[in-house]
């Protein structure tokens, strides 16, 4: 019984490790080729799996979507707490700033936030991917917030609403522009910009 009990739990590991694995693998490729032009086959072999297994994990594509935006929101929310980790609320948002408009971050598009790779997606998406969505902006937007009330903002609610908007539309079009010289001006001018408003430089 003892020995049926560890495999019962090796199964359970295993089971959660590998989806795991291809969740990264669904967000890396979303993120690369937005959520209609995924293959659940090419996935599965990115994995180190067959097409067969994706049900033992999966009901279907539309729930793997789903499941990896929220992966994809994981991951940016533990970006931004590691942004304020151990730090003031002005230096915090100030580095996830910097971040977030940066080359590095423009030019990672399988690593990225999901707010700019997937924003013009969602009104073809179904409606739990659409909610998962919704459900990690609110979230990220609740973060900024935090940080703005450290901060003494008025309405910070509103403000952080804005900043994000800010922030996703223009590493959108930094992304959409074909001039290397006029996409990083964009980034450099609403990082100036969003810095000037909320005083995150002296």
């Amino acid at each position: 019984m003892k020995g049926a009990g560890k495999a019962m739990r090796y199964s359970s590991d295993h089971k959660s490790e590998t989806r795991q694995r291809v969740l990264q693998e669904a967000a890396s490729e979303i993120r690369a080729k937005g959520p209609a032009s995924i293959a659940v086959a090419g996935i599965m072999a990115r994995a180190g799996l067959t097409h067969g297994g994706f049900y033992a994990h999966f009901a279907s594509k539309d729930e793997l979507i789903a499941e990896a935006i929220s992966a994809m929101f994981d991951d940016a929310h533990g970006r931004f707490d590691r942004s304020l980790a151990k730090t003031d609320p002005r230096a915090g948002l100030l580095a996830y700033v910097d971040f977030y408009l940066s080359a590095r971050h423009r030019d990672a598009r399988e690593r990225g936030c999901p707010l700019a790779a997937l924003s013009s997606d969602l009104p073809r998406l179904a409606e739990e991917p659409r909610a998962r969505f919704g459900r990690g902006v609110a979230t990220l937007t609740g973060w900024i917030a935090e940080a703005l009330i450290g901060l003494g903002i008025a309405e910070p609610d509103r403000e952080a609403a804005s900043m994000l908007a800010e922030l996703v539309g223009a590493l959108s079009l930094s992304r959409a522009v074909s001039d290397g010289v006029e996409s990083d001006s964009i980034l450099e001018r609403s990082k100036a910009a969003i810095k000037l408003r909320y005083g995150l430089i002296a």
